[in-house]
């Protein structure tokens, strides 16, 4: 089987997206354990763990968390950390978003964070979301989203893609709502708020190389007022994003 387009450009990141600032502390993180502190249930999935940060909220709280990401050496850094906190009820599992090996309806809850804008075909990772999902269950997913103006959408999508080349797409918040309709959950809740990011840590987490970094860099600085004023775009070029976070539940 060839390989994925980003787990080739991950493995090499692995210990940097565990030990990430932006990834392992937010309020999003607080709403994952509060959703499920208390609900006794038994098998949740973590979708695209990355470096596991959503995992090791759940695990104290659930029966298992299986760990599901296309970076091999992603689920090793995440085994190994889970070991170092004494998680013992977390497994890990290769596999792409679309194509997830799983039966039907075997977990009771399903998380996805800050990884759809790299799936390749997004309407797929969520209707095997779905699938995997047993009717009682609940779902959240938490990504970057992407501005409705044509304008801010394209400088976003732009600098993402100059950052890191696996980069597919952020969604926007329409576009979330109908993906998510069109696969069978019903959407009770979401929610934006803004997340400044530190140009420096951005592009190291990422190990973009100079001339992109470069680039990003020049895009920013050449930037109109709009782009400047909607991104916050800093001296150093920190900016500010918008994530996005959607509670769904089968239909």
């Amino acid at each position: 089987m060839t390989e994925p387009y980003a787990a080739k450009h991950y493995a090499a990141r692995a210990q940097d997206y565990v030990a990430s600032t932006v990834h392992s502390q937010g309020s999003d993180l607080d709403r994952v354990e509060g959703l499920v502190a208390g609900q006794e249930l038994r098998r949740v999935l973590d979708i695209g763990c990355g470096g596991g940060h959503v995992t090791y909220r759940l695990a104290p709280h659930v029966g298992e968390v299986v760990a599901c990401d296309v970076t091999g050496p992603m689920l090793d850094a995440v085994a190994q950390e889970a070991a170092r906190q004494g998680l013992s009820n977390i497994t890990t599992v290769q596999a792409p978003a679309e194509n997830l090996p799983f039966e039907h309806g075997s977990f009771d809850a399903v998380f996805c964070r800050f990884t759809t804008h790299h799936w390749s075909d997004a309407l797929a990772g969520l209707r095997e979301a779905r699938r995997v999902l047993a009717p009682s269950g609940m779902a959240l997913f938490i990504d970057v989203t992407a501005p409705p103006s044509a304008l801010l959408d394209s400088w976003l999508q732009s600098m993402e893609l100059l950052r890191d080349i696996s980069h597919v797409r952020d969604y926007t918040v329409a576009e979330w709502t109908t993906l998510l309709g069109q696969v069978g959950f019903v959407l009770q809740s979401a929610g934006t708020h803004r997340l400044r990011m530190d140009f420096e840590s951005w592009v190291a987490r990422t190990k973009t190389p100079p001339e992109r970094v470069a680039a990003i860099r020049s895009l920013q600085q050449a930037a109109p007022d709009d782009i400047t004023r909607y991104f916050g775009i800093e001296a150093d070029g920190s900016f500010m994003i918008d994530v996005s976070s959607f509670q769904v539940a089968p239909l």
